[in-house]
């Protein structure tokens, strides 16, 4: 917490954003995926496969919605709170007032394309899936609570929020059924229910921490630097989730879904080994924003190694495990997951360096570079997928996503290191010159002593040479 006055923002973060807040946020990461585990296997035994389906693209649509609309709001939201701009008094406020119509917005261009979506939930009565664009109003919110509280280094209720926005849905989900409902109708009621519960977790969150403290007026100029950083930001994760679920598609249409049940079991077995990186990218991203340009790039060549080394020493270990785990978990007929899982693992161990490089690129400002990064792992995506799938199938994808996984780890890498070697040369990033000028402008540069600006002989902006003074500013010219 900060001092006390009413014109100071409360802000529950400090710098302590080390080795105890990016475990924190593992185990927050790893129950959460438990979670999603247990509720798709009590759907899936509950309803079967198709009301499965459903539930998975009914978890992931409305939040699309909401954070495309918002232009990437979440993302920027984390920056500015940790950035430079976070003392500002009109930061929460427009950062409110964002969430709130990217909200609105996102629910309005859901019903307007429940008509299209009939192609994806055929089963689902229109009434139900224009009833579903209320997910799209608590998910934005829950995920915007939960930026807000990692950019105010609020890791603990961060973590809060990332349980409860997953945990929520099993509550919700058994009380549609004991009121009678059945297949779709009780997902869409847990999901109702859990995502009013999540939001209401995230918003009560920021309000016990202090989040409305200190309000100032909010700023339209400042609401557009944000949505730029947030557009540009929310690209990269965008192409970051067409590289991880492309191959998923191709698989499905070239291979058929035998080999796609394979596939998709090596590969969601294999990201396990992301939950060490996502978690080191949550909590780097506002510890490096918080940093001058010269620290931030001394941080990302300190820590590079360090990440490198640890998601390079899981892979072996893990690729032992897939021999074992999966023909246990699954039975003898996804023994044939066991060499892409290997394969795609290779790919993995250098997530730690991905993970550090995005990191450090969203802290400086620059979002942007980040997804150029991303759009090269895309390319590499698509091209080995079509060229590679239809030949080896299941181990020709997990090859082709591999490869790209590499690809964009190198990439980063190297766009990072030439963004710190610019920041410490110039001190600051583009972006940060350009928010900083808008709101905060540098002091005018002191003049030189003995001299003035005067309308002389010489016309207007003359320099007159001023009489010369002592040290004891008298004037002894006379």
């Amino acid at each position: 917490m900060t001092g006390p006055g009413p014109c100071r923002p409360a802000s529950v973060g400090t710098d302590g954003l080390g080795r105890r807040s990016m475990l924190g946020n593992l185990a927050a990461q790893a129950t959460a995926v438990g979670v999603v585990f247990l509720a798709s296997l009590l759907v899936a035994r509950l309803s079967g496969a198709e009301v499965l389906g459903e539930y998975a693209l009914l978890r992931m649509l409305p939040w699309l919605t909401g954070v495309v609309v918002s232009c990437g709001l979440p993302v920027a939201s984390a920056y500015f709170l940790a950035g430079e701009r976070r003392d500002d008094p009109a930061l929460r406020p427009t950062l409110t007032l964002l969430a709130v119509a990217g909200a609105v917005l996102g629910a309005l261009l859901w019903v307007l394309s429940v008509p299209a979506l009939d192609v994806l939930f055929p089963t689902v009565p229109e009434t139900q899936l224009v009833l579903v664009a209320v997910t799209v109003i608590t998910q934005l919110l829950t995920v915007w609570g939960k930026a807000c509280c990692q950019g105010r280094a609020d890791m603990r209720g961060a973590g809060l929020v990332i349980v409860a926005e997953e945990l929520l849905f099993l509550p919700a989900y058994g009380l549609s059924l004991a009121a009678g409902l059945h297949g779709s109708d009780a997902v869409i009621g847990g999901l109702l229910g859990g995502g009013a519960a999540a939001a209401a977790v995230s918003l009560g969150r920021l309000a016990h921490t202090g989040f409305a403290r200190g309000w100032g007026r909010p700023s339209a100029s400042l609401g557009g630097e944000v949505l730029r950083y947030g557009a540009r930001g929310q690209l990269g994760n965008l192409l970051m989730l067409v590289n991880l679920r492309l191959d998923f598609l191709l698989v499905g249409m070239l291979s058929g879904p035998a080999v796609l049940g394979v596939y998709a079991v090596a590969s969601k077995f294999a990201e396990v080994m992301r939950l060490p990186a996502v978690a080191m990218q949550y909590v780097l991203y506002p510890r490096l924003a918080r940093r001058s340009p010269r620290l931030a790039g001394e941080e990302l060549h300190r820590l590079l190694p360090r990440a490198l080394a640890l998601t390079a020493a899981l892979a072996p270990p893990m690729a032992a495990a897939s021999a074992f785990v999966l023909p246990l978990l699954y039975g003898r007929d996804f023994t044939d997951a066991v060499v892409p899982a290997c394969i795609l693992l290779g790919g993995l161990a250098v997530e730690g360096a991905t993970a550090v490089s995005t990191a450090y690129l969203f802290g400086v400002g620059r979002p942007g570079t980040n997804s150029w990064g991303m759009a090269c792992g895309v390319a590499v995506t698509v091209v080995l997928d079509l060229l590679l799938i239809p030949p080896f199938e299941a181990v020709g994808a997990a090859v082709a996503s591999g490869s790209a996984y590499l690809v964009t780890a190198v990439v980063l890498v190297a766009l990072a290191r030439v963004v710190a070697a610019r920041g410490t040369r110039s001190g600051r990033n583009r972006y940060v010159q350009r928010t900083r000028s808008l709101r905060h402008p540098l002091p005018a540069r002191p003049r030189r002593p003995g001299r003035r600006r005067a309308r002389g002989p010489g016309g207007p902006g003359h320099l007159a040479r001023l009489p010369a003074r002592s040290a004891d500013g008298r004037d002894h010219s006379a």
